[in-house]
């Protein structure tokens, strides 16, 4: 926990920043950071929880005297989920915001649609939430001699491999349903989840695709209840994840459901209720202090937000990372050029102690994903309307330095 005096200074500084962004107010000196989300809408949970862990990590630097002398000011923008909204956004935050660095991005289409804008530019960003595979493989070489796409996020080919390991290995199922949404991300995750089965020698013995906003899944479900299914596997957000949950048990089918991490997001937990029970997914944070740095942060989150509650905590945490990751960037290099803070993610010369982890050496030329393995991960379920770890061993991991 951070003492008194620190955190009247982190709270001076997120009410100054606070009150500029309101106010449209500019700081000449300032490092100005782009960031965007989806802060209205059915994604708005996992946008909003990001937006909060990031503004709580400025707030911490700003309070510390800021970066190479200046404060952080970021440049907030809603996405609204859309495609044509987030590319419209990279080009203001590029042009006429004159940012030297972005942060942010939940949706995988509006990765794919915007981010390109970033990478022409030659200004370095960090996706702290969208996990669409090929996000950070846009632009690799030879095509592409630089690139400038980060992510701290966990990859869907990764989770893919821990649900399916979840449910065949650990649980023993092998006739699995895939649910997926008719988006950039409901669709490559669907091709995750395919690829990762047929690693194991199986093949879904349904796959059902619903739209967003549908309210009725009875069609689908029935589909899949009368294949033999024995857990559904999904691929969506929380509206309608929790539709499935619910069509579910008014059709009297209890099955299990095992999905990306999007299982976590309020709005799948609220409208879902007691249907949501027993739900698990790929978590990469779980609102558990499990470390000092944790408590400190959890107990930040409260001061700042006035809530106890996080929308999305893996969310929160993986957009306060990303803050810190990209502020040690800008301090090592020296400078807020693009191609400096680049090399600099690629080469960070000093661990940054984060939420999530203890990032050391996290980024190479090669790699630009924090998180390269399933076992960074951790399996939460939904348990009394809150995520919690699935299994003892995780949490005792968590717990270890």
């Amino acid at each position: 926990m951070f003492p008194a005096r620190v955190l009247r200074h982190v709270l001076a500084a997120l009410a100054l920043a606070l009150f500029a962004h309101a106010a449209g107010a500019t700081r000449p000196d300032s490092i100005r950071i782009g960031l965007s989300g989806p802060f209205t809408g059915g994604s708005s949970p996992m946008g909003i929880s990001m937006r909060e862990g990031a503004r709580i990590a400025a707030a911490e630097i700003n309070a510390h005297g800021g970066v190479l002398g200046r404060p952080l000011e970021l440049v907030e923008r809603d996405d609204e989920a859309r495609n044509e909204r987030g590319t419209l956004i990279a080009v203001e935050l590029l042009q006429r915001e004159h940012v030297v660095a972005v942060l942010g991005i939940v949706n995988t289409g509006v990765a794919l649609a915007s981010q390109h804008h970033y990478q022409e530019a030659r200004v370095p960003m960090i996706t702290a939430v969208a996990t669409g595979s090929i996000v950070t493989r846009q632009f690799l070489p030879p095509e592409h001699s630089d690139n400038f796409i980060f992510r701290v996020s966990a990859s869907d080919s990764l989770q893919a491999a821990m649900i399916v390991e979840d449910a065949v290995v650990r649980r023993r199922f092998n006739r699995l349903a895939i649910f997926h949404d008719a988006t950039n991300y409901g669709l490559l995750g669907r091709l995750d989840l395919q690829n990762a089965l047929e690693r194991r020698g199986l093949r879904p013995v349904a796959v059902e695709r619903f739209q967003l906003r549908q309210i009725d899944m009875t069609e689908q479900l029935a589909r899949a209840r009368n294949a033999g299914a024995q857990a559904i596997l999904t691929y969506g957000i929380g509206p309608e994840l929790a539709q499935i949950a619910n069509g579910m048990a008014r059709m009297g089918w209890s099955v299990p459901i095992i999905g990306s991490w999007t299982l976590a997001m309020s709005n799948f937990i609220d409208n879902a209720g007691p249907n949501a029970e027993g739900a698990r997914m790929p978590q990469t944070f779980i609102q558990e202090a499990t470390s000092p740095r944790q408590r400190a942060f959890l107990d930040n989150w409260r001061r700042m937000t006035g809530t106890e509650r996080i929308p999305v905590p893996p969310a929160a945490a993986q957009g306060y990372d990303a803050m810190l990751l990209l502020a040690a960037a800008i301090r090592q290099a020296g400078t807020t050029d693009g191609d400096r803070i680049r090399d600099a993610l690629e080469n960070l010369r000093n661990p940054v102690e984060g939420v999530i982890m203890t990032y050391d050496r996290p980024f190479s030329r090669d790699s630009h994903e924090t998180f390269t393995a399933p076992q960074q991960l951790f399996m939460g379920e939904v348990r009394n309307g809150q995520v919690v770890f699935a299994y003892d061993e995780d949490r005792r991991r968590a717990a270890r330095p």
